[in-house]
């Protein structure tokens, strides 16, 4: 026989008049069944009734329910996963070696507010009142930040370099593309000198130099090796303004090497840089006669005309030990070129109105 039980209150509605039915039944059954038997024993014989009440399992019915609740949440992380792959994959196509600008500037402006904090010794200098104007901590954080900036764009390069490597290749040919290969290792050592927890006495910064400028190093081989030797990508021919990071990629690593004491590699590099940045300002200078001759994403590479002879200046102050009148010439060409192209490009403002 079957043994029904009550459920509790917590039970739905329906289950519960599932349950009353099938006690009445029960009770009616047995009734009856009750009733046979005494006839049969009036008759001198007794008959047995197995009486079977098949219910509907409500096990099953939740088994169902938690099969289809999984079903939905596999098919809801397949979705997942699908549309994240593409989002990465998208961004790996889109990806280049120009968005290393972005670290670049960071770590530009994580030096700039390290040395301010170095040089304001001075109680009565204005950059004493710089220094607590913005204190320590910030230089920490927009360190952190800019290291984190490069991480992130790094892994996601080399990611490219894993599963779109035909398009690294690509732009390792193209002229313009190339240039944006230092951006990465100038980046680094923009950090490198910037580091609030490293002296250019330790150890591990003279490994991580020698890590960052073999690179830039290297780069310059092939580059400046295409100028002298390949007929149809002869500088003129592919000179443009982002050639001019590698001469940024020279003069940063020389800053570096001339802060470990290491006059002979620095002076290396500064030599090796800023020949060749006579060689592009001329050539720049004779080829581009406005704006006009560049797209327009990338005529906010003409601030590296600046940036070029500021960084020289920076660099010569550290090989010489002092700001001498040439670290002043190349400061006053930098502060020249820079008014020259805020004045053209408010010009064209005024007259485009």
């Amino acid at each position: 026989m079957a043994d029904v039980l009550y459920r509790d209150q917590s039970q739905p509605s329906a289950q519960k008049i599932i349950t009353l039915k099938l006690h009445r039944i029960k009770h009616q059954t047995l009734h009856l069944y009750e009733s046979f038997n005494f006839r049969m024993e009036e008759q001198g014989s007794r008959c047995e009734i197995e009486l079977v009440i098949e219910t509907p399992s409500i096990a099953t019915t939740q088994d169902h329910q938690r099969a289809s609740i999984t079903q939905h949440h596999h098919h809801h992380r397949h979705l997942s996963i699908t549309i994240a792959e593409r989002s990465l994959s998208s961004i790996l196509t889109r990806l280049h070696a120009g968005y290393f600008r972005i670290s670049i500037s960071l770590g530009g402006q994580a030096l700039l507010w390290k040395t301010l904090a170095e040089q304001s010794n001075d109680s009565s200098s204005l950059l004493h009142v710089l220094h607590h104007v913005i204190p320590s901590p910030a230089i920490i954080v927009l360190w952190s930040f800019a290291l984190f900036t490069l991480v992130v764009l790094s892994v996601l390069y080399i990611l490219r370099c894993f599963f779109r490597f035909s398009m690294v290749k690509a732009e390792f040919s193209h002229h313009v593309g190339v240039n944006y290969l230092f951006a990465p290792w100038i980046s680094c050592l923009l950090l490198l000198q910037s580091a609030p927890f490293s002296s250019p006495n330790n150890v591990s910064y003279l490994v991580l130099w020698w890590v960052f400028a073999v690179p830039v190093v290297a780069l310059d081989v092939k580059v400046y090796g295409q100028w002298f030797t390949k007929g149809k990508q002869f500088l003129t021919a592919v000179a443009n303004p982002t050639s001019q990071l590698s001469v940024i990629g020279n003069l940063v690593g020389a800053r570096a090497a001339a802060q470990m004491g290491r006059q002979e590699i620095a002076v290396f590099l500064f030599s090796l840089g800023i020949v060749h940045y006579l060689v592009l300002f001329v050539t720049l200078y004779q080829r581009l006669s406005g704006s006009d001759r560049l797209p327009a994403t990338l005529r906010p590479v003409f601030f590296l005309f600046f940036a070029a002879p500021s960084m020289a200046s920076l660099a010569w102050v550290s090989i010489s030990g002092k700001f001498d009148t040439a670290s002043k010439m190349l400061f006053f060409l930098s502060l020249f070129l820079f008014t020259s192209l805020v004045t053209s490009l408010v010009s064209e403002k005024f007259l485009s109105v």
